[in-house]
């Protein structure tokens, strides 16, 4: 096979905007659904990311999609993807 065949598959995430008052960085929540293995219970679990946004063009409360990408500083390794409405 030659390199330019070879296709990785990303992880792809879809979240909230929460922050973006870092420069081309917005941070975005994931909430997921989890249950509990004794009482079988149902809460939400959630955790935050750091997504690259070259354009600076998120605001707070939009949902997006980001895919996992190189590491671009210490906690940032996500990239901005689309908006969904």
């Amino acid at each position: 096979m030659s390199e330019e065949n070879k296709t990785t598959q990303r992880r792809r995430l879809t979240g909230e905007v929460v922050g973006n008052k870092m420069d081309k960085t917005a941070l975005v929540r994931v909430d997921r659904t989890v249950e509990h293995s004794k009482y079988h219970k149902r809460y939400v679990r959630s955790a935050k990311y750091k997504v690259h946004d070259e354009k600076n063009e998120l605001v707070e409360g939009d949902k997006i999609i980001f895919e996992e990408c190189r590491p671009m500083s210490k906690d940032k390794c996500w990239r901005f993807v689309k908006k969904v409405s």
